[in-house]
């Protein structure tokens, strides 16, 4: 065995380990509420940690500074493993079938927040905080958890953290060293997540609600303890709760960082992708608002705006709460909020989608191909935010796009092999990559009557669009292998 394969099993004990400690808060949970999976919960918790135990304990001593490929491969297969993990809870506790598990634990993992469970208003309290909890850990990434301490075990970690953090500028770090970036993410993340469980615990929810929603909140998941979403609690402050921490959640992290360091608002409107993604949330709300209003879908203007702000949110950070089912929404609408989800929110954030600053990259690339064809010597420089951004940087969002396209094409054609009509099929693998949750169609607010080829389709949409394509299908190449 070589020096790199004892040092990913390494990496991936250790991973294991962190993930068994998911078990420790549902346990707490049952034990209070008495619900009866307490004795369960303590054997996934003793099965993962000795596992990941095992996994660690003879490569301990490995002290080896890890290359890019690297990092790809551990990212990709601890996710699936973290998959496998995180369904036993599903099988066992719940009953649920091997691939409806596996479906409900990658859509958790991901922030996706499809699901394939009804009845969430009569399942065990510990279940529905697990299930809660795993968005949350999904949304920032355990592997980014797992490189703050890395250094500890004398890993370099960067190879990992480039191949995990969402966005096209990914050798960007808010701090100089890597474990200091990890344990900050971490630390604003931590942060947000307690403002909002306070929010929305004084907006009226009861505390395990506003806890168990909050995790699903910030990490633009959007799961929730019951079945009709937050239109369960029927009200406006809950919602504008929600609105706020969904797009706090959509926007760079390091741009929070930033914020919070100089203790000044006005960089979140210095950033420009943070402006232009704000002002697109603006534009969608005032025309989808107009729309119902003037359709008489609403019965007043205010209404209006209170549905439209809630969905164009939760749609464009990829969350997917619900209060109305926009399936049903008149003219363009459904297919307007459908075709938002792919453009998402900020690189660095947990929102879903293409992400914003590839969406302006790639307006302002077409625009310079534009002028190319009346100056055809011309030299026109892409900047963002003052600086001029390098054609690799380029280059790649025109790849990422490309390949995107190709396999959300090659997707919906083996989800309408499954049996789903076009229109379902389309919605289905948009919801899936873009981590969003529900979609049009059969797949409008479950994905319990899909084929279970069909969800396992969904299954790999959801991990490729959390990896965003090229982590996964790198791993495809053959030149990967070669050493």
């Amino acid at each position: 065995m070589g020096r790199r394969s004892k040092t990913v099993i390494q990496i991936t004990g250790f991973l294991c380990m962190t993930f068994s400690l998911t078990m420790l808060a549902p346990l707490l949970v049952s034990l209070w509420y008495d619900d009866g999976e307490a004795k369960r919960l303590l054997i996934y918790f003793i099965v993962m940690l000795v596992s990941g135990f095992l996994l660690w304990l003879p490569f301990r001593k490995r002290r080896y500074e890890l290359r890019r490929r690297d990092g790809f491969f551990i990212v990709v297969i601890f996710w699936m493993l973290l998959s496998l993990l995180g369904l036993a809870p599903f099988v066992y506790g719940l009953n649920l079938s091997f691939v409806d598990a596996l479906f409900e634990s990658v859509s958790g993992l991901t922030t996706t927040g499809a699901t394939v469970i009804s009845g969430l208003d009569d399942l065990p309290p510990s279940m529905l905080f697990y299930r809660q909890e795993l968005q949350w850990f999904g949304g920032m990434g355990l592997i980014v958890l797992a490189v703050a301490v890395m250094p500890m075990l004398g890993i370099g970690g960067m190879s990992v953290y480039r191949a995990e953090a969402p966005g096209p500028m990914k050798e960007e770090k808010m701090t100089p060293r890597l474990a200091s970036t990890a344990r900050s993410l971490w630390a604003l993340y931590l942060g947000l997540t307690l403002a909002c469980a306070l929010a929305y615990w004084y907006a009226g929810m009861s505390s395990f609600d506003a806890i168990s929603h909050s995790l699903a909140t910030v990490s633009t998941g959007g799961f929730s303890t019951h079945d009709a979403s937050l239109a369960w609690f029927n009200s406006p402050t809950v919602e504008m709760v929600a609105v706020v921490f969904m797009l706090l959640g959509a926007i760079n992290f390091s741009v929070h960082f930033l914020a919070w360091r100089h203790l000044s608002l006005g960089v979140y409107f210095r950033d420009t992708e943070v402006r232009t993604f704000l002002l697109l949330v603006l534009g969608l709300i005032v025309v989808t608002s107009l729309i119902l209003w003037l359709s008489g879908q609403m019965p007043d203007l205010l209404t209006a705006i209170r549905e439209a702000t809630f969905e164009v949110v939760s749609v464009i950070t990829s969350t997917g709460f619900g209060l109305d089912d926009f399936s049903l929404w008149p003219m363009f609408l459904p297919a307007l909020l459908i075709f938002i989800s792919f453009i998402g929110g900020c690189g660095g954030s947990t929102a879903g989608g293409m992400k914003v600053m590839r969406i302006i990259l790639l307006a302002r690339l077409g625009y310079r191909e534009l002028k190319l064809l009346i100056h055809s010597r011309g030299i026109f420089p892409i900047k963002m935010g003052g600086r001029r951004v390098r054609e690799s940087t380029l280059q790649a969002i025109w790849g990422f796009f490309a390949v995107y396209a190709l396999t959300f094409v090659v997707l919906m054609l083996l989800m309408m092999m499954c049996g789903l009509d076009q229109l379902s099929a389309f919605s289905a693998i948009a919801t899936c990559m873009n981590n969003l949750g529900p979609g049009l169609g059969e797949v409008s607010q479950t994905f319990a009557h899909v084929s279970s080829g069909g969800k396992l389709v969904a299954v790999l949409a959801m991990l490729i669009g959390r990896l965003e394509i090229f982590t996964v299908l790198v791993l495809l190449h053959p030149a990967f292998w070669r050493s």
